[in-house]
């Protein structure tokens, strides 16, 4: 029994002693790098399996340092004996959301087909790349629920014309006729509300930098405009991870 309580107090010990070593570290290399990033905040300090490195989160991204946080290494590290992105891997799980928490009643929501696969996309009314997802890859795309956030991140126009588009008779012409045809919404009445400044916060919280921003049903995302064939596999990736 003596020997017991022993062996309990040393691991109690050796596992405080790992906490302080730990919250330690991250405190060096806190106040060693946020000072040098141009006032970002670092969300985590973690210690990586690879050559004595460690993860730092900002702002939804991936750095890595020493211990005293006297280097810096912006990059990407990959396995070499499988080729996987680590960095990669890692961006996309430390980003992940839950796509039930998404407000779905501030989006537009079209249904394709039978519908059973769904995204959310945040798409700027300005964005070029997302006029090029919308008239291609979107249009083509079959068997899918789209809920589009007007997220209006390029200019205040950008606003207008998301506020006019929600608040037409049919948004989803609205939104098609600007996007695919270029027909400009017509002005809507101005006590007509919009959920635009809830969408910005909303993309703001997300981490969303860019559009468009594509969001799936596991809660992973893809920056970015993405090709019909790129996109199906994207689905077909998850169809299979539900099947095992």
């Amino acid at each position: 029994m003596l020997k017991m309580k022993i062996a309990v107090l040393l691991a109690t010990g050796l596992l405080a002693s790992c906490v302080d070593a730990q919250t330690n570290v991250e405190a060096t290399i806190k106040k060693a790098l946020e000072p040098r990033l141009s006032g970002a905040k670092i969300e985590s300090v973690k210690e990586t399996p690879y050559s004595g490195l460690y993860e730092v989160r900002v702002a939804g991204d991936i750095l890595y340092t020493d211990k005293k946080g006297e280097y810096l290494v912006i990059g990407q590290v990959y396995d070499v004996k499988s080729s996987r992105n680590l960095t990669r891997e890692r961006i996309d799980e430390v980003n992940k959301i839950k796509f039930s928490d998404l407000p779905l009643e501030m989006a537009l929501k079209q249904v394709k087909g039978n519908g059973k696969r769904v995204i959310a996309v945040f798409e700027d009314p300005n964005c070029g790349y997302c006029k090029r997802l919308r008239q291609t890859t979107l249009k083509e795309i079959d068997n899918v629920t789209i809920y589009t956030f007007m997220y209006n991140i390029l200019s205040e126009d950008s606003s207008v014309k998301s506020k006019n588009i929600w608040c037409a008779p049919d948004r989803n012409k609205a939104w098609d006729d600007w996007m695919i045809a270029g027909k400009v919404p017509p002005t809507t009445p101005a006590a007509c509300e919009s959920p635009n400044e809830k969408v910005l916060a909303l993309g703001q919280k997300l981490r969303i930098t860019g559009t468009p921003a594509i969001f799936f049903a596991d809660g992973s995302r893809i920056p970015g405009a993405i090709d019909l064939k790129a996109l199906e596999g994207k689905f077909d990736s998850l169809e299979g991870k539900a099947g095992k």
